[in-house]
């Protein structure tokens, strides 16, 4: 078996840790009305984190330029192919811990995501995919560009929906209620 087919299972299996822990916390596979999207615009749309791909793909993505260079500072030793498994690690917990009902009771206080039900296991493992999309593209382009494409992709989305990673994150450990009122004025 060649060395890189290794990496290659190694990855699968992780997804298929992934899809079993979600499907145990009771997570549909797909959105509740059966329907696969390959985008959702809305971000009060009840299927939210349903579809494949939403607004908050572009935080994963975000995702994998932070463990790129988390990673690369702190293993530098491993090959690539480790590096990603670690980060790939690192969002599998994230993705089946945010699907805990703890968390999303959690995410529910948050103006954005008042009716928050969870992912499906489809944008789980697409959330997970982009995080690998940016761990990539991190490792390909100079530092400088990743950290303007991070700021760009935040701007671009808190524009568009009043969210991001850095609101995301910052409401949920220490909520600021302006950011909460600003949210909360967002059209729906």
């Amino acid at each position: 078996m060649r060395r890189s087919h290794i990496w290659i299972y190694a990855a699968l299996a992780l997804i298929a840790i992934q899809v079993a822990a979600l499907h145990h916390l009771g997570r549909l596979f797909i959105a509740a009305d059966g329907h696969i999207k390959l985008w959702e615009s809305h971000p009060f749309a009840p299927t939210m984190s349903q579809e494949l791909a939403d607004w908050y793909s572009f935080s994963h993505i975000i995702h994998g330029f932070i463990f790129y260079g988390l990673l690369r500072l702190a293993a530098p030793w491993l090959p690539l192919p480790a590096r990603l498994l670690i980060a790939m690690g690192i969002e599998i917990g994230w993705e089946i811990a945010e699907n805990s009902p703890l968390v999303i009771n959690a995410y529910r206080q948050q103006a954005l995501a008042a009716g928050y039900t969870g992912d499906s296991i489809l944008n789980s493992v697409s959330d997970t995919t982009m995080m690998a999309a940016g761990f990539f593209i991190a490792s390909r382009l100079p530092a400088r560009y990743v950290v303007a494409l991070a700021i760009a992709l935040e701007i671009f989305t808190a524009a568009m929906i009043r969210d991001g990673l850095t609101f995301n994150v910052l409401n949920f450990v220490a909520p600021v209620k302006a950011i909460h009122d600003w949210q909360a004025g967002a059209p729906r």
